[in-house]
């Protein structure tokens, strides 16, 4: 198994998506070998020596394909290096902090305990109004939250370089 790194996914409107094909950009910059996939169709990890699993929040509540891959994979992911994002926070300062400190779905606790990541990131999230159907949009006008682009790449890069230095080890 060479240092073949698994990018998962799962990302309703294509920002968390986008955020996984950096984070796999920058792997490659550094030297591994990233496959980057949407969990619906990543399949068994198990010829992967790490994974990185990640999923746009909405509510405090994962993609229903992310946590599937979580639980599905479960005992594969506890034998390897695994790393854990979630993206979502549409507002400007510390993301877990917007979060309440909150950076998994209470449901995802256990096996995510079982797994053992070895770090989890949250990161900015981007929502934009022209790609909601009318009942996001209505719900979008009556929370507080904002709309547009708040993902800092920077951040993003910088997490992906410690992944792959971690990796290197």
């Amino acid at each position: 198994m060479e240092d073949k790194v698994l990018v998962v996914y799962a990302s309703k409107y294509g920002a968390t998506k986008e955020i996984a094909e950096k984070i796999g950009e920058v792997l490659r910059q550094e030297g591994l070998i990233a496959d980057v996939r949407p969990a619906k169709d990543a399949g068994d990890p198990a010829d992967y020596k790490a994974v990185i699993i990640g999923s746009a929040s909405y509510m405090f509540n994962w993609r229903k394909d992310a946590s599937g891959f979580l639980n599905k994979f479960e005992k594969v992911l506890a034998e390897r290096p695994v790393w854990i994002f979630s993206s979502g926070p549409l507002e400007k300062g510390d993301p877990v902090q917007l979060l309440k400190g909150q950076i998994l779905p209470k449901a995802l606790q256990p096996v995510v305990d079982r797994i053992k990541p070895r770090d989890i990131a949250v990161f900015h999230g981007a929502i934009f109004m022209e790609k909601l159907n009318f009942f996001e949009k209505w719900m979008m006008q009556r929370i507080k939250t904002g709309v547009g682009d708040f993902r800092d790449w920077e951040m993003i890069t910088a997490w992906a370089k410690k992944v792959a230095a971690d990796m290197k080890k």
